[in-house]
């Protein structure tokens, strides 16, 4: 049972954690046990710690089935530093890079490859505000390309990729922060799989990347040490000194998936939980979805009212009933609610039954 009341949190990221790792990590806090210090004391040089390293990534490996020749990093910076580091590392000179635009972060990754070298937006759904994945007919795709880039879940918008891109031999790069791990991935579909762990894996400040090895020889020499893939991988990740605390939690937090049961057991988790808000969305009219059926992300469920001012009055309503974050990103608006792995099932089943009164009093 979780130590304290808690709210049912619907934030964007950072987002709610599992209470079993939080009540863990409470427990441990001052001392792991049989080390008597506390896991943000221990040296990220001692065994303890290169233990609980070699479990994070052993347990991505395992739920996510990744195979040898990847490697699997934890950086800092988050996604955005990552929309330097892909071209910084993968795009040559005199190459081109494809970028599909889908949303507000797809958009932030072109703006940064721009400033590295030759982009190519070879598909986007900017003229329908981005409220659906373009099909593969509407792709322009660059037949040498260094690299595709999407982004698999636009948490602003909330739209998802359903079926990834043929991109043909041409490495797949993926900004996955929003839906890593939220169910069964095929990791060799990608060159590299990169995302903030802020949403599904842990706390915000640790960047999980799992990248091809053959990608790492496109990383020059000349590149800034800590931006630069090869250096990360050759040193574990520990080339400075990383999250360890953050790690620490992610490492929590994939124990907790594989008791679960892993990617096929969450997945059928967010698909259950989704279906239950969606069809509660679609069920009169007086809800009205933004994403297209056929796009609509099981992470992030955007949703609009009459009017705004009524959104106003379900945001404030619904935060006093203990029902927390679910106000629309300020570039879009409206309401989101955000219910990544970790989210409990039954406060899906709360906000329905708050939204069907708040439907009954201002319908």
């Amino acid at each position: 049972m979780p130590t304290t009341t808690r709210v049912f949190n619907f934030s964007a990221g950072p987002a709610v954690l599992p209470v079993p790792v939080l009540e863990q990590a409470q427990r441990d806090l001052v001392a792991l046990p049989g080390v008597g210090m506390s896991v943000m004391e221990i040296s990220h040089r001692s065994k303890v710690f290169e233990d609980l390293l070699a479990r994070a990534i052993a347990n991505i490996r395992e739920l996510a089935g990744v195979p040898a020749n990847y490697r699997i990093l934890f950086m800092q910076g988050g996604a955005s530093l990552q929309f330097s580091m892909v071209p910084m590392n993968l795009l040559g000179p005199g190459s081109t890079a494809d970028y599909v635009d889908t949303g507000t972060w797809a958009t932030k990754a072109i703006e940064e490859a721009r400033r590295l070298g030759t982009v190519n937006v070879t598909g986007s759904t900017k003229a329908d505000k981005y409220n659906r994945i373009p099909a593969q007919s509407e792709l322009r795709l660059t037949a040498d390309a260094s690299y595709v880039h999407i982004t698999t879940n636009n948490t602003i918008e909330g739209t998802e990729w359903k079926t990834l891109p043929d991109v043909a031999d041409v490495p797949l790069v993926a900004d996955a922060s929003s839906n890593m791990l939220s169910g069964p991935i095929d990791v060799n579909r990608f060159g590299l799989i990169y995302g903030g762990a802020q949403k599904n894996l842990g706390p915000s400040g640790v960047t999980l990347v799992v990248i091809r090895e053959d990608l790492l020889a496109r990383s020059g020499a000349g590149l800034p040490t800590m931006l630069n893939y090869k250096v990360q991988a050759e040193n574990n990740s520990l080339y400075n000194t990383p999250n360890t605390f953050g790690i620490y939690i992610l490492g929590l937090v994939t124990e907790w998936l594989k008791s679960l049961g892993g990617l096929t057991a969450i997945a059928r988790l967010n698909q259950r939980k989704a279906s239950l808000l969606y069809s509660e969305i679609d069920r009169t009219g007086f809800y009205r979805g933004t994403a297209q059926k056929e796009s609509r992300s099981l992470m992030n469920i955007t949703f609009r009212l009459p009017s705004e001012e009524l959104e106003k009055t379900f945001d404030r309503q619904a935060s006093a009933d203990g029902f927390d974050g679910l106000k629309g990103h300020r570039a879009v608006g409206g309401l989101r609610a955000s219910i990544y792995n970790a989210f409990p099932e039954e406060g899906v089943a709360g906000l329905v039954d708050f939204m069907r009164e708040f439907e009954r009093t201002h319908g």
